[in-house]
């Protein structure tokens, strides 16, 4: 054990893991923050992959990045980082500009050959002296040459043994941080528990890692996280996408309707497919269709067959979908249509994030075609969003959008396995006997406006919906002007009474401040973090954040309309600024906009709502 004079208590943490994108620099930050997340930790993760796939090994653009906070008070990944682990030269460049003035290094020292600096485009054969890093803050381990004495009599190959540096690195960090490796060897095990002899090799390596860094603790402290206090429950880590597809079949299992996924693969969106297709024990039916059309439209046939009907996407395939959106708005069929946001346009930056498929979201298809849409505001709200979205869906009979992005659908965030009372019942609109009994056509509606969802199979219920403009009570089609205006009306009504069954606007902090901070979506932890230290400053902010964007909130523009300052941060160009602006035509916006396909830093947005402060 280490004497306790050399152990720091912190609050929080900020670690950067990069390497080559087969350096599995993901694997490690990812089992770091499942260890954190087990013993009480809060986390918030950002995995940053490179746009190339597999670019040269040792390159610039081929490095990966995963970065991770964990502690009390934790809602983004961090601005900067605390300790870097730089598995190479091109890696240490890259990602230097990531880290605090005063933060640690950890670095292979092994890595620094003569190749490898030509291919990161140093012009000396010193990185630490050539990029100024104090020598005092870095930890240089000879990675490669510690794994090939750790596995020299493991009989694995030499490209076997190098696939295990990942872990000797994570070994040295779970020392730094007095992270107990034995929740990490329960992990591995649980994913090698077909390959023993993998599993043997990757236990060796990290324990090495360990020991290498409680042999060396005199050149650096161990870091004691002040754990937070939490609700007693059980708690994992769970990326958005994850918490997406579980999300769904909760409501599945509150709904009493069986979960189809009808879906194409698209960045950064499948892993939704392929945590569905897991799920047969549960009643999943998760099909991969040949393109983006035809896994929307046999959504919309699931949903006719009385099915929890889900179709996910990015950007790219929700342009591709607006068609058949367009057809489940008319024909009032409940649908959830999952778009992960990343840049664009076109197939833009795949393994970025944006928020700028709102505009699409809102108004992208032809005609009067009004729909609810809704955003998920972090990893774990994924899965309350998109029982949101389910639940809407079926109780209103309607399509509904659910945006999230790339930023929150790869991160994590430590998570309470809900109790099953945690969530209500759904009661999805299905045509009651009485209703049947009475009379009933495709188009009666019920006071919200909401028409019946009659099932295929029940005697007397047969009927057609489809594209076409449909009577509004017997469901034939109607060139009429009269009945067409009467049926845009009333499905623009039903969306906006939706509104009666969302939380109002509540905001939070200073509420009373004469500015206000606003946002929606995934950048919901970067805004408060900014916004309490902007309150902390002195600065008096209140703050907001929308999950639920159309119909808004009922009570929006009666407390928006008591700011004298509004602000709204987005990563776009101001779509959701100008949304508002149409609600709110006698107030000026004010924005703070940023289009790098990268998250907000909360210094960004604390320096932004100052400048406007002083303006």
């Amino acid at each position: 054990m280490l004497e306790e004079t050399n152990v720091k208590t912190i609050d929080k943490v900020v670690v950067r893991f990069a390497g080559d994108s087969g350096d599995g620099m993901q694997l490690a930050g990812n089992i770091f923050s499942n260890i954190s997340a087990e013993i009480g930790d809060e986390i918030s993760t950002f995995p940053d992959y490179p746009a190339e796939i597999r670019a040269p090994q040792g390159s610039l653009s081929g490095v990966s990045g995963y970065q991770v906070s964990v502690g009390r008070g934790v809602h983004t990944p961090g601005d900067e980082a605390d300790v870097l682990v730089a598995m190479n030269p091109a890696a240490l460049k890259t990602n230097l500009r990531y880290l605090k003035r005063d933060g640690v290094v950890v670095c292979d020292v092994d890595s620094f050959t003569p190749a490898n600096l030509k291919k990161a485009e140093y012009k000396t054969n010193d990185p630490i002296k050539e990029l100024d890093i104090d020598s005092k803050r870095v930890l240089l381990v000879p990675m490669t040459t510690l794994l090939k004495n750790t596995l020299a009599d493991s009989g694995l190959d030499q490209k076997a043994i190098m696939k295990s540096k990942n872990m000797l690195a994570l070994g040295i960090i779970c020392w730094l941080f007095d992270r107990p490796v034995d929740n990490v060897l329960r992990k591995l095990k649980n994913k090698f528990a077909k390959k023993p002899a993998v599993y043997e090799a990757n236990a060796k390596v990290l324990q090495a890692g360990w020991d290498y860094g409680h042999n060396t603790h005199s050149s650096l402290p161990v870091y004691r996280i002040d754990t937070a206090e939490s609700r007693p429950g059980t708690y994992t880590d769970v990326t958005g996408n994850t918490a997406t597809a579980w999300g769904l079949i909760l409501a599945s299992e509150k709904s009493h309707r069986p979960l189809f996924l009808g879906s194409y693969p698209i960045t950064p969106a499948t892993d939704i497919l392929h945590e569905l297709a897991k799920r047969k024990d549960l009643g999943v039916k998760a099909v991969q269709m040949e393109d983006e059309i035809a896994g929307i439209c046999s959504a919309i046939g699931a949903s006719y067959a009385g099915h929890l009907a889900v179709t996910s996407t990015s950007g790219p395939g929700l342009a591709l979908k607006s068609e058949a959106l367009g057809l489940a708005v008319m024909a009032e069929l409940p649908l959830v249509a999952i778009d992960v946001q990343r840049g664009g346009p076109s197939t833009g930056l795949p393994t970025k994030t944006e928020q700028t498929d709102l505009m699409q979201a809102l108004y992208g298809r032809n005609g009067e075609s009004p729909l609810c849409v809704l955003a998920a505001v972090s990893p774990t709200d994924c899965f309350h969003m998109a029982f949101e979205a389910a639940r809407i869906a079926m109780e209103y009979m309607t399509p509904v959008i659910l945006l999230t992005d790339a930023y929150i659908a790869n991160g994590s965030s430590a998570w309470r396995i809900p109790e099953p009372d945690d969530y209500p019942e759904i009661h999805p609109h299905i045509l009651p006997a009485d209703r049947l009994e009475a009379g009933w056509k495709p188009y009666d509606r019920d006071e919200n406006k909401v028409r019946y969802w009659a099932l295929p199979g029940t005697e007397g219920a047969m009927h057609r919906v489809g594209g076409l403009e449909k009577d509004n009570i017997t469901s034939i089609i109607s060139t009429d002007g009269a009945n067409h205006e009467l049926m845009v009306k009333t499905r623009r009504e039903k969306i906006a009474r939706i509104a009666d069954s969302v939380p109002c606007v509540e905001p939070m902090l200073d509420a009373d401040a004469d500015t206000i901070l606003l946002g929606w979506g995934g950048t919901y932890g970067h805004l408060l973090t900014a916004a309490t230290q902007l309150n902390e400053e002195g600065n008096r902010v209140a703050f907001w954040q929308f999950r639920y964007i159309n119909p808004l909130p009922k009570n929006t523009l009666e407390v928006l309309g008591k700011y004298k300052r509004i602000i709204v941060a987005e990563l776009n160009t101001g779509m959701f600024a100008d949304y508002l602006q149409m609600h709110l035509p006698g107030k000026e916006i004010l924005r703070i906009n940023k289009i790098e396909g990268q998250p907000f830093l909360v210094k960004e947005i604390v320096d932004g709502v100052k400048k406007l402060m002083e303006e």
